[in-house]
């Protein structure tokens, strides 16, 4: 079935219009905690690192600042556009420290993770990241392992898939639907409703817990968490489709079968939102 397709892009490029350092270098605190990397100044140095759906290009940058040689990629003309934007902005600025005449091993990309002809140019990764995108390609388990395909032995694959709650989330995918069917100069509109009604929601549930009810600590902590603005992730949250989901079991155990060993996990529990998943791709002899 083709399913309306939400412009990730032009989200990415309003974000890019708030970014500063200080989201730079959160985003480079979530990379480190979400691939375990020591606290050295480059981990990454040398390494071969995919950002497959770059988007706003944020976590490709971190990924140049430790020390990554970067290959950024993403179906979306704008996003590929942001990514590019990006690049160019902060080409010359690889770590605090660097030299200004120092030149990331940075290339972008606008091609499809499903290009199969594509991925297989691109050879082997250390580091194989995908947050929040292999769920919006409408053929996720095929993202999935064509994600998985480009990491090296004793590499790593990092994503992130949206959680199955059943009920729930086929309630989300309706409210989806009806941001589509809305011509565009409502949409923002029927995002501030519909985040509004559920901010309402987290506000009565912070003040039964003995909080402050307003939102601005859990904006902050979003902040903190990814470098990333509560109203962006609100639009992409409600305007994004193609959307698909999976129980942490479904992701698991097909990649265990195929020699990738679960090292970090991070569930939202019985919410909503994404999982995070960390694997390391073993050889047949250290598997067996």
């Amino acid at each position: 079935m083709n399913e309306a397709r939400f412009e990730f892009g032009k989200n990415w490029s309003s974000f890019l219009q708030t970014l500063d350092e200080e989201r730079v270098d959160q985003a480079i605190d979530s990379l480190r905690k979400l691939l375990q990397l020591d606290d050295t100044d480059q981990p990454l140095l040398g390494k071969r690192f995919l950002d497959i759906g770059s988007g706003s290009g944020l976590f490709s940058l971190a990924a140049i600042r430790l020390g990554a040689r970067v290959v950024s990629i993403d179906i979306d003309a704008d996003s590929y556009a942001c990514t590019c934007d990006l690049k160019q902005r902060f080409q010359t600025a690889v770590s605090p420290s660097a030299t200004a005449d120092v030149t990331p091993d940075w290339s972008v990309h606008h091609a499809s993770v499903l290009d199969n002809a594509f991925m297989d140019g691109l050879g082997a990764f250390d580091i194989v990241y995908s947050w929040g995108v292999l769920h919006h390609t409408g053929q996720m388990t095929r993202a999935i392992q064509a994600a998985a395909s480009r990491v090296a032995i004793d590499g790593w694959l990092a994503i992130a898939i949206y959680h199955d709650q059943g009920g729930p989330s086929r309630r989300w995918h309706a409210i989806k639907r009806g941001y589509h069917r809305l011509p565009r100069f409502l949409r923002p509109v029927y995002v501030t409703a519909v985040a509004g009604l559920y901010e309402c929601k987290f506000a009565v549930a912070r003040l039964a817990a003995g909080r402050n009810p307003l939102p601005m600590a859990d904006w902050r902590a979003k902040k903190q968490d990814r470098g990333m603005s509560a109203w962006h992730d609100w639009v992409d949250w409600i305007g994004g489709l193609p959307f698909e989901v999976a129980k942490p079991e479904a992701i698991i155990l097909p990649l265990r079968n195929q020699g990738f060993v679960l090292q970090n996990l991070k569930t939202v529990g019985s919410g909503w939102g994404c999982n995070e998943y960390v694997f390391r791709r073993l050889d047949e002899k250290t598997a067996g």
